[in-house]
């Protein structure tokens, strides 16, 4: 299995920015202004909800790597035929408000089945930060185990900043920041880090051992194209300024 070179090449340099409409968005013309936004920003890649009407649509739209999310596994199929580059089981924000809990033992099992039914596809899995920091690590590497070859962070949903500006969107990011930190160190694959991050803290999430980063609500809550591109584009200037960051 090879990772498609345009995010080889991100996650080498670590730079990667991937923006997410939403597992849960199936509104195509929220979704074909976001994967707008995110190309003409300058993002990796884009993720989105996995229909195979959206990934044409994505498709017809950008040249970027196409990423679907889900948590069933048999919804992967029909999307990589559509044409899908990668995979994501998770983010799970969406399922959090409902009540919805995934623990340890659902995930791997979602990981065993997708790559079962799909065995080449780049598999990213999301690690729920609903799970203590040792048992995400410990998930982790049996993910990696069990073929996946991204790991994504969360943890957006369980923060509640207390502070405004730049103090609470450092409160924000700080589970998935810590994530990122512990799982980096003990996987060979790359790391993405989601779920609450701003272009203030994304230089924070490479340097506590990500390889790029996902952003969702801060891109697709926006209501104007031009305001998306800018938010794409800050958080793309964010990742490559890093080294100088003071």
């Amino acid at each position: 299995m090879t990772i498609h070179s345009t995010l080889q090449l991100a996650f080498t340099q670590k730079n990667a920015l991937k923006v997410i409409s939403g597992l849960t968005n199936f509104n195509s013309d929220r979704v074909a202004a976001i994967v707008r936004a995110a190309d003409q920003g300058g993002a990796t890649f884009v993720d989105i909800a996995a229909d195979p009407a959206l990934v044409q649509l994505a498709k017809q739209l950008t040249n970027l790597p196409i990423c679907v999310s889900a948590v069933e596994p048999e919804k992967f199929v029909a999307t990589v035929a559509a044409g899908a580059d990668l995979i994501e089981i998770g983010n799970y924000d969406a399922f959090y408000a409902q009540g919805r809990r995934f623990e340890a033992a659902e995930v791997l099992e979602l990981t065993q089945q997708t790559r079962s039914l799909l065995p080449e596809i780049t598999l990213s899995v999301t690690v729920p930060h609903i799970l203590e920091l040792d048992q995400q690590v410990q998930l982790a590497e049996a993910l990696v185990d069990a073929g996946a070859d991204i790991i994504q962070t969360e943890g957006g949903t369980s923060s509640s900043p207390i502070h405004a500006g730049t103090l609470g969107l450092i409160e924000k990011a700080a589970p998935t920041l810590a994530a990122a930190y512990e799982i980096s160190r003990v996987v060979t694959v790359p790391v993405l880090c989601a779920s609450g991050l701003s272009s203030v803290t994304a230089p924070l999430a490479i340097s506590a051992g990500a390889s790029g980063i996902g952003v969702g609500s801060a891109i697709n809550q926006l209501n104007s194209e031009i305001a998306m591109v800018a938010a794409v584009r800050s958080l793309v200037e964010a990742l490559a300024g890093r080294q100088v960051a003071v």
